[in-house]
Parts: C-alpha cells; sequence; structure tokens
C-alpha cells in the first residue's frame, strides 16, 4: 500500500509537469504565429524567397444599347510552361511536346524567323534582324551560322536536325518572350479538349507544363458590325516596349483595331498575382493566389443589334438581287443616328466579311475588288448628289439670296455661262422650293447656288458636319471638299451646289440629315453609351451628347425645306420605296456621277417627320435607282419603329425589291 500511494504521487507530479509543459508551448506557439507573426514572416535568414507571376484577368466585355452580346469571352486551354516547375531536361521535354502536338495536327508558338523543315533558310517574312541581334552574332550572319550557333547556345548537340529545329524554335520563342518564373510562357492557344486532356495525362513526363484554362475572345456573330467591333491580337514587336511599360506580358492580347481598340485600357482588366516561395536551393515550397484578378470594364454601345443586323440583311439582299438582274451596284452602306444626341444605331457595311475566318482568307479579302475589308459606313467618300439641296436652300434663304413662294423656272439648259451649259434632268417650268426638292430639279438650285457663291455655300456644308471629321471613337474619314478662294460663280459653285466635285462619309450624311431635322444642332457622333463594371453592377462613365455647333435656322426657313422632304417621299422621287409607308417621313433622293461609270444611288431620311427621332443615309455604289437605297432605308425605319428591344433579328418586317 505505501508503494501504491508513492507511485500515484509521482504520476499526478508528472502530469501537472506535463500539463505546464503543454500550456507553455501552446502559448509560445500563439506569440509566434499569431503575436508576433509580422516580425518573423519579415525575417529573412537566406533560406528562402518569394516570386510573383501574373494571373491574367478576364477581358472586358462589348454588348448593344440593350445589353445583348456582341464581343464575350469563353474558356480554352493554353499550354504554358513555368520555369519554377521546369525540370534540367527542358529540351527533352519541348521535344515531347512538339510531338505531341504534331499528332493532334495543332498549331504551337514558334517565333524563330526560319523555316521549320531543311534546309532551315530565313522565312521571307521573318524578323532575321532580330535573331541576329538576340544571338549577337554579325549583321552579316547567314540562317547556318544563327542554326549552328543555337544548336551550341541552347545545349542541343545530342539531338538530330530537325530535332533541334523543334527545339530551338521554343526556346528562342522563350528567350525573348522574357520567360521567367515570373513571365510564363504560352506555348499554344486554344487547344482542342482531345488534346488537352493527353497533355494533362501525360504531366508525369512534363515536368513545369500545365494546361490553364483561360478567357478567350469570342464574337456572338462574327459578321455583325467587323469593322466597327475591331478585333484583338498579339502585340507587334515594334509596339512591345510600350506595351511592356504599360505592364503587359509578351504573349497578352490587344485591341488591335475599332471599339476593341478604342477601349483597351477599359476592357483590359487588372492582373492578379500568384506567389511562389522557395527554399534556399530554388524548390518551391508553396504556392498562394496574393491578389485576385479583376476583369476588365465592360463597354456598351449605342449600336442597337437587331437594327444593325437589319441594315446589313436590307444591303446584303437587295444589292445581291440588283446584281442578279444585271444591275452596276457593286456595294453599298448605310447608316442611322439618333436625332437629339448623333448616337451611331447601325452602320452597315456590304460586301463585308466573317471575322471568324479573317486571317486564312486575308489575302483573298484584301485583293478583292469590292474592297470588302474597308469601312465604306464611316470611311467611304463619295459625292451625294441632290442629297445637298437643302443645304443649299437654308443657305439662299438665311443669306436673303431666296425668298419663300418666289418661283425659279427650268429651262432644263442653265446657259447663264457662255462657255459652261449644264443641264438638269427635266424641263420642268416654274418651280417653287417644294417642288424643286421633290422634284430633285437642278436648274432651280444651280441658280441658288449662284447667288449664295462657292465660299458661303462650303461654309453651310462645313457648319452641318460635312467635309470635316465627325469626332466618332473609331477610325473616320474627313470627306473631301473644296476650298474656294472666292465667292465668284462658274462651274465648280454650280457643282457644288448639286451634289458633285465634294465627297463626303455615309456617316456624315446621316450625321448632317439628324442636324437638319432637329433644327441645327450638330452634335458629335459616337458609338459609346457608357463604361460600366463586367457585372454591369457599376457605371465608370456616360458618354453625353457634345454639341459640335449650332447652325442658325429660323424656323419659317426650316419648316420649308422640311415640307419639300416630305414631298420627296410623299409625291417626290422617294415616293416608290416610301409614298405608302405608316409614318410620315422627310428624306431626300441623290443620284451622283461618276466619271466613266454608272451614278451612285443616295438617299437620306429622318423619321418621324413631326417629332423625328432617327436619321439615316444609304448610300449604294454605282446603284442608279434611287428606289433601291429607299428600300433599304425602308427596312431600318421597320426595325426601329415595328420591332421592340424583345424581337429577334429575324422576325423584322422585311422588304425586298418588287
Amino acid at each position: 500500500m505505501p508503494f501504491q500511494k508513492k507511485s500515484q504521487g509521482k504520476l499526478t507530479f508528472l502530469s501537472i509537469l506535463l500539463v505546464l509543459a503543454i500550456i507553455l508551448f501552446s502559448f509560445r506557439v500563439y506569440n509566434i504565429q499569431v503575436l508576433h507573426s509580422a516580425d518573423y514572416t519579415d525575417k529573412d535568414d537566406g533560406s528562402s524567397s518569394a516570386l510573383r507571376a501574373v494571373l491574367k484577368a478576364p477581358r472586358g466585355e462589348i454588348i448593344d444599347c440593350y445589353g445583348r452580346q456582341i464581343a464575350i469571352n469563353r474558356d480554352g486551354y493554353n499550354i504554358v510552361f513555368n520555369k519554377a516547375y521546369v525540370s534540367d531536361n527542358i529540351n527533352d521535354i519541348i521535344l515531347t511536346l512538339v510531338n505531341e502536338m504534331q499528332k493532334a495536327n495543332a498549331e504551337w508558338v514558334d517565333e524563330l524567323p526560319m523555316e521549320l523543315n531543311s534546309p532551315y533558310s530565313f522565312k521571307k517574312d521573318g524578323d532575321k534582324e532580330k535573331l541576329i541581334e538576340t544571338l549577337e552574332l554579325a549583321h552579316y550572319a547567314t540562317a547556318k551560322n544563327c542554326f549552328d550557333e543555337m544548336v551550341l547556345r541552347y545545349e542541343l548537340e545530342d539531338y538530330k536536325k530537325d530535332e533541334q529545329r523543334k527545339i530551338m524554335g521554343i526556346r528562342y520563342s522563350m528567350e525573348i518572350s522574357d520567360f521567367s518564373i515570373s513571365y510564363p510562357y504560352t506555348f499554344a492557344e486554344d487547344i482542342p479538349t482531345e488534346l488537352m486532356r493527353r497533355i494533362s495525362e501525360s504531366s508525369f513526363r512534363l515536368s513545369g507544363v500545365t494546361v490553364e484554362v483561360v478567357p478567350f475572345r469570342e464574337y456572338t456573330d462574327t459578321t455583325l458590325a467587323v469593322n466597327l467591333i475591331g478585333s484583338v491580337g498579339p502585340i507587334f514587336k515594334e509596339d512591345w516596349e510600350t506595351y511592356k511599360e504599360k505592364g503587359y506580358s509578351y504573349n497578352d492580347k490587344v485591341g488591335k483595331s475599332g471599339i476593341e481598340k478604342w477601349g483597351e485600357e477599359y476592357l483590359r482588366g487588372i492582373d492578379g498575382e500568384v506567389t511562389y516561395k522557395l527554399d534556399a536551393n530554388g524548390n518551391i515550397i508553396s504556392k498562394e493566389i496574393t491578389k485576385e484578378p479583376i476583369a476588365g470594364k465592360t463597354i456598351m454601345l449605342t449600336m442597337d443589334k437587331k437594327i444593325q443586323q437589319t441594315a446589313q440583311k436590307s444591303l446584303e439582299t437587295i444589292i445581291k438581287k440588283l446584281q442578279s438582274e444585271g444591275g452596276t451596284v457593286k456595294a453599298g452602306a448605310a447608316v442611322a443616328v439618333h436625332i437629339d444626341s448623333g448616337k451611331v444605331i447601325c452602320a452597315a457595311n456590304y460586301p463585308t466579311y466573317d471575322s471568324a475566318t479573317m486571317n486564312e482568307n486575308y489575302e483573298q479579302l484584301a485583293s478583292n475588288p469590292y474592297k470588302p475589308l474597308t469601312d465604306r459606313a464611316f470611311q467611304g467618300v463619295y459625292p451625294v448628289g441632290s442629297t445637298i439641296k437643302p443645304i443649299v436652300a437654308i443657305a439662299a434663304m438665311e443669306n436673303s439670296k431666296y425668298t419663300q413662294g418666289e418661283s425659279i423656272r427650268c429651262v432644263q439648259t442653265y446657259s447663264l455661262f457662255g462657255d459652261y451649259k449644264p443641264q438638269c434632268m427635266h424641263y420642268h417650268g416654274p418651280m417653287n422650293l417644294t417642288n424643286a426638292l421633290s422634284k430633285s430639279c437642278n436648274y432651280f438650285f444651280f441658280e441658288l447656288g449662284r447667288r449664295v457663291g462657292a465660299i458661303s455655300l462650303t461654309d453651310y456644308y462645313k457648319q452641318f458636319g460635312l467635309g470635316v471629321k465627325t469626332g466618332v471613337e473609331v477610325d473616320d474619314a474627313a470627306g473631301i471638299i473644296l476650298e474656294p478662294k472666292s465667292n465668284g460663280v462658274g462651274g465648280d459653285t454650280l457643282q457644288i451646289s448639286i451634289g458633285q466635285l465634294n465627297a463626303f462619309t455615309p456617316l456624315q450624311l446621316a450625321n448632317y440629315t439628324a442636324t437638319l431635322a432637329n433644327g441645327g444642332t450638330h452634335y458629335r457622333a459616337s458609338l459609346i453609351d457608357k463604361v460600366v463594371s463586367y457585372n454591369m453592377a457599376d457605371t465608370f462613365a456616360t458618354v453625353k451628347p457634345e454639341v459640335k455647333n449650332k447652325v442658325s435656322i429660323k424656323e419659317s426657313n426650316l419648316e420649308a425645306v422640311k415640307k419639300g422632304m416630305l414631298s420627296v417621299t410623299v409625291d417626290g422621287t422617294g415616293r416608290a420605296a416610301l409614298g405608302d409607308y405608316p409614318i410620315k417621313i422627310g428624306g431626300k433622293t441623290g443620284t451622283s456621277q461618276v466619271t466613266g461609270k454608272p451614278d451612285h444611288s443616295v438617299f437620306i431620311a429622318f423619321a418621324p417627320f413631326d417629332n423625328p427621332e432617327i436619321a439615316i443615309s444609304v448610300v449604294l455604289e454605282h446603284g442608279n435607282s434611287g428606289y433601291s437605297a429607299g428600300t433599304i432605308v425602308r427596312n431600318i425605319l421597320d426595325a426601329y419603329f415595328f420591332t421592340d428591344s424583345n424581337t429577334p433579328a429575324e422576325d423584322v418586317p422585311f422588304t425586298v425589291l418588287g
């Protein structure tokens, strides 16, 4: 019994000591890890280090004025080299990977400017100067000199010639793209799902190679307003230093044209960051996302996707029908803008192209005589014919050169100048302003132009936005406008009075029509409505209508011109296309002459007549008949007035030439 009591005392004592030790140890751990964690984390004893790498952010989206998607992101697969995990046998890994790609008939990134097959000569379009400079060879170095230098530089002596070429292509691409732990190297982009599975299953023999899920740009309709939406692409070599200073990686995609280029600063997201912790031997001991990526902002356009689709369909259908009937029309454009803001509703071109196949078909597209790559709506310049006459009438009345109700007799031949006698299309007899606009009498406007003078006319054209850039966010042409030195009369004065010699864009025409319809307020044209967050919860910027200038027009003079434009669509030259339309429309047809070729067909319109909302211009190259262009105006008006935002484009009322 005494022995048992003694043993129990010892056990109790030892238990107390153990509990005390645990408490002390726990307090020590708590003190280090919680109370003073920052102090210990900040200490660097040389046994570990940290490196950071970029975590790519999704690009912002592009949507129409109702939020319908135009440019979005989809998930795809990239094969990426992460230097932190690459073992010493990188050449073997590259060769294995290239062979897998060839089996799958898939492409990979190879920027070496040498042919892939023997005799390994320089590529004709390759940057051999950069290769020679990178290898630090003499400027006269041959392709063989470069090949041999890379064999030594990348330790390829034990490989076959064709294997050497495959490997050095990747090694060189890695070198010029600053491949490092901080900058992983993208070996291949958007690979097929089956190849993704094979590479993932082979990871045990491909150290440092991962398949990453990344966002890829995708367009919901690859034929929709392709000139305006634009495209994204790789950073060109001449721009690399500039983009590098802004924090871009070599393999990043950037906006190359259109809205994609204009909105790069908004669409580009804020990249995240992943931090690798390495031990003293450079081995990774931990990986942590220390900064989450933030998606780019979304750009909401002023464009209505449904009306854009209708305009494109109408242009294509009517032009093809005219061609099938032996017509001479080659191409065309149509633009619609809001009357009270200058915001672009649609801007269609024909012929156009499919952005999904543009790269592979580029040479064919570039050599096509109809120039499908040209943005005719914003950059095509055309003599606009009689559509200029409303401005001439306003200039004449505002400068007291014509009084409402005055009759001018058209005798067909304008013979005021002995050596120049231009003709009107018909012998109209006495004409007032309404009839002159309705029947498009050239004689009447020759006389008004003579009275006003070339300098004054040109000034009015500019006030209405003709011959000057519209200010729209993407590239547009200023047009061609004569700069007369005096108000003296002559052939040029008469010609610019009926829309010849000068040449303007369809966008300028639509914007001029809007300026006229709203009473003289000339707005900057715009494609951007606002910039919002990726999830559309927050608004960062709203584009408000911007007044460029105001044209002084007396109300009575404006009404007189608008009355004539209404007569155009009711019983004049635009009646065939719009005479039975259920909404009153103001319009003006135009036939502009092209030396040695068929005339262009031009049409401008605004509606509703009493309370205008939309202005439209249509140009058909060598289209002859204004009726054809008027039918396109009708289809755009149908889409605007007789469908709501939920109506699919295929259900929009559609008129084809009879």
